[in-house]
């Protein structure tokens, strides 16, 4: 194999059947999400941070990498507007965290 062989292989790995789950009681459901993604999913997340826009970085990554058990998006580009007006601050904040960390509830717990 070669190294990009190798790169891609690890990376495949990393996803296939690898949804990891994140409780949020008080929005009574469990959201799932990837240990890690592609920079394409990563790329407009990077770009709202570097200009600044944290809390827009914050609420981009819930939009694209909050799933349901079957790896579909939970959220809709059309539900930016109700998360950034209409939902706890503190919650998006640690939803975030947690997808944006890849680490399983009981661990980010610990932190």
């Amino acid at each position: 194999m070669s190294v990009i062989d190798n790169i891609t292989k690890h990376f495949n790995d990393a996803l296939e059947n690898n949804l990891i789950k994140h409780h949020v009681p008080e929005w009574d459901t469990d959201i799932y999400y990837y240990p890690t993604y592609s920079f394409k999913n990563e790329q407009k997340i990077m770009e709202l941070q570097s200009k600044g826009k944290t809390v827009d970085a914050l609420v981009e990554s819930i939009l694209v990498k909050c799933l349901d058990a079957n790896g579909k998006r939970l959220f809709t580009d059309a539900n930016r507007a109700q998360l950034m007006n209409e939902a706890d601050p503190k919650l998006i904040i640690r939803v975030a965290g947690a997808i944006n960390t890849g680490i399983p509830d009981e661990e980010y717990e610990k932190n």
